[in-house]
C-alpha cells in the first residue's frame, strides 16, 4: 500500500498525558503505517482532518522548539500513545532518534513501546539512559495470524530484538496487546521469551469504533469455532473470560517468579487518573 507522507510542523513534541502510568508523551507521527486492525489510535482522524483509510497516511512532525528537560525531573515519558514512533518512516525521518538525543541526559523515566525491530537501530542512545525500559507488543506467536493483523516486523524480529536489547543490558517488557480471547497463548509466549524479558504487560482486546465490525467479521471468516465467545464477551457483555484469564494468569506468573502487570481494565485507570479517585 502506498503511504501518504507529509511534514507538517509541530508547536512542541512533548504532551501532558492522562495514561494512567505517564506524565507526559511524545508522538512524533501522526497516523502509523504498521495498520494494525484494532488500533484504537484512528480516533486521531476526528482531530487531524485526514479522511484517509487509518495505515494509509503519515504526518511527520518538525518541532523547532527544543524539549524542556529541566521539567521532567523524576517525571515519566512515554513514546508513544498514538502512533509507533519506530514505524518504517522514522528510517527516513529520524524524528525519533532526534527525540532521544535531546531526553537523554534528562532525569526522566522514559518507557518506549513499539513493534519494530528497527528500534535496535538506537541501541548506542538507548545504553545511555539513566532510567528507560523498552517494551514490545507481541499478541502472538502464529506469524500469519500477525500478518492478517498488522503490517509491523514479523513476531521473530520482535523476540530477536527484546533479546538484544535485553543482552545490552537495557529492561524489556513484552506488552501483550491486545490478547484475543483464544486466539492469544499467554503461556507459550511467556515461556518462549521468559529468559529475555523483565517484565510483562497484559491488555485485553477491547472492540470499539469503527474497526469493531472489521474485527466481528475476521473472527466470523478465520475463526468460527469461536464466533459465538466473541459474540457473548463483545455483545452481551459477559467478563468470564477476563476474570478467568486474570486468575490464571496471576496464579502462574506468582507460581514462576515472573513479573506482570495486568492492565485489563486500562479505561478505569484512565478515568482514575482524571479524577483523582483511588
Amino acid at each position: 500500500m502506498d503511504i501518504i507522507e507529509k511534514e507538517v510542523p509541530a508547536r512542541e513534541l512533548l504532551s501532558k498525558s492522562n495514561l494512567p502510568a505517564t506524565d507526559y508523551v511524545v508522538n512524533p507521527y501522526v497516523g502509523c503505517p504498521h495498520a494494525c486492525k484494532y488500533c484504537y489510535a484512528s480516533f486521531m482522524k476526528r482531530f487531524t482532518g485526514h479522511t484517509e483509510p487509518w495505515g494509509s497516511f503519515v504526518d511527520i512532525k518538525r518541532c523547532e522548539k527544543k524539549i524542556d528537560i529541566t521539567k521532567l525531573k523524576g517525571k515519566t515519558v512515554f513514546l508513544s500513545s498514538v502512533t509507533d514512533c519506530y514505524n518504517r518512516f522514522e528510517e527516513k525521518y529520524l524524528c525519533t532518534r532526534a527525540v532521544l538525543e535531546q531526553l537523554v541526559p534528562s532525569d526522566a523515566y522514559v518507557s518506549i513501546s513499539t513493534k519494530s525491530s528497527l528500534i535496535l537501530r538506537d541501541i548506542d542512545l538507548l545504553k545511555q539512559f539513566k532510567h528507560l525500559t523498552v517494551a514490545m507488543s507481541i499478541n502472538t506467536l502464529d506469524e500469519t495470524f500477525r500478518s492478517d493483523m498488522d503490517n509491523a516486523s514479523p513476531v521473530a524480529d520482535r523476540l530477536h530484538a527484546l533479546k538484544t536489547l535485553h543482552d545490552n543490558g537495557i529492561p524489556t517488557v513484552l506488552f501483550m496487546s491486545p490478547i484475543f480471547p483464544y486466539i492469544t497463548d499467554c503461556r507459550k509466549i511467556i515461556e518462549c521469551s521468559s529468559e529475555f524479558i523483565g517484565e510483562y504487560w497484559c491488555e485485553n482486546l477491547n472492540l470499539r469504533g469503527a474497526y469493531r465490525p472489521v474485527i466481528l467479521e475476521y473472527i466470523h471468516t478465520h475463526y468460527p469455532q469461536y464466533e459465538s465467545y466473541y459474540r457473548r464477551i463483545y455483545s452481551e457483555g459477559d467478563n468470564y473470560y477476563w476474570k478467568a484469564l486474570s486468575q490464571k494468569l496471576f496464579s502462574y506468573c506468582r507460581e514462576n517468579n515472573i513479573h506482570y502487570k495486568n492492565y485489563f481494565h486500562h479505561s478505569a485507570l484512565v478515568q482514575h487518573k482524571k479524577t483523582g479517585v483511588k
